[in-house]
């Protein structure tokens, strides 16, 4: 990951250094110190940085960072679900065990935001505790608290953000369709009675019934669901189906000289960094990270960085 500095609240900051608290991580501990009682001059500083804060500040009015953000500063980490399966976007190196890709990097830049540092700080200080997650699974987690946010190419929906927080999209992609070159499959026309293998949990099978329903393509195929993407590319090699059917830039990753992903794509896809409905806080603060690295082109040298078109 390259060097990236991310803008720090300035109420946090100025509290920190008027309050000798030191923030979790950044500043060598892995928990907060204990705080004393602020002097007067102290509390002069706090009330100073506050109405200097910017918009995106974590801080509450009260002078506190809002609850939920505070929990995760007390914890010493930022939870994370993320794809480990997922070249480019998410996956866990089988030498180093460690992750990378697109959405790690992103999980760095809202652990420094939260925590007061940069990225890079936080990676080399180890702030963000990453979890592996499916289509299926990655709900139920941010559901009973295993992690704070989901950053797993999770694609928004109206009916999910009844359920959910999401950011403004950090990426948008469509479904593509991948087969064996020597298939003789060239066309979504082509895929009548065919077996579509789609990933557990994911809105692919609905995504197909609506593009073939307005277009007028008249195939029946039969889907087959599977619980991670290496299943589906293995099963695809071993033609025990006929389609792997994802998102084209999860596709890519593991498209090789056997396959060809087809030139349909459907069911445009949005990938949100996702909260807790109730975690209010967090919520605004990672749309401000996402916000701001949209805005200043940040986010586009690191889909470039990845080989993310």
């Amino acid at each position: 990951m390259k060097n990236r500095t991310m803008k720090t609240s300035a109420f946090i900051m100025a509290a920190a250094m008027a309050m000798s608290v030191a923030l979790t991580g950044c500043s060598g501990g892995n928990k907060p110190a204990e705080s004393a009682a602020p002097s007067s001059e102290a509390v002069t500083a706090a009330d100073s940085a506050t109405t200097a804060a910017s918009s995106d500040s974590a801080a509450a009015s009260s002078g506190d960072v809002t609850a939920d953000v505070q929990k995760i500063i007390d914890a010493g980490k930022l939870k994370v679900g993320c794809k480990v399966d997922v070249p480019k976007f998410g996956m866990q190196n089988t030498e180093t065990k460690e992750y990378e890709g697109l959405e790690v990097d992103l999980a760095y830049e809202i652990a420094g935001r939260i925590f007061g540092c940069t990225a890079d700080e936080a990676k080399e200080k180890g702030l963000v505790a990453f979890q592996g997650v499916t289509a299926k699974t990655r709900g139920p987690l941010l559901d009973n608290g295993e992690v704070d946010l989901v950053i797993a190419t999770f694609t928004i929906t109206p009916e999910r953000k009844e359920t959910w927080n999401f950011t403004s999209p950090y990426y948008t992609d469509a479904v593509g369709l991948m087969v064996l070159k020597d298939s003789g499959i060239t066309s979504i026309n082509d895929l009548d009675k065919k077996i579509i293998g789609v990933a557990q949990g994911s809105t692919t099978k609905d995504g197909f019934a609506a593009y073939t329903a307005e277009k007028g393509i008249d195939v029946s195929p039969e889907f087959e669901e599977f619980d991670g993407y290496p299943s589906l590319a293995a099963a695809l090699a071993a033609k025990n189906i006929d389609v792997f059917a994802v998102d084209r830039a999860i596709l890519a990753g593991y498209n090789d000289d056997t396959t060809v992903i087809l030139d349909d794509r459907f069911a445009e896809q949005e990938y949100g960094v996702v909260s807790k409905k109730d975690n209010t806080g967090l919520a605004d603060l990672t749309e401000s990270v996402v916000t701001d690295l949209k805005t200043s082109g940040e986010m586009d040298n690191m889909l470039k960085e990845w080989g993310i078109e």
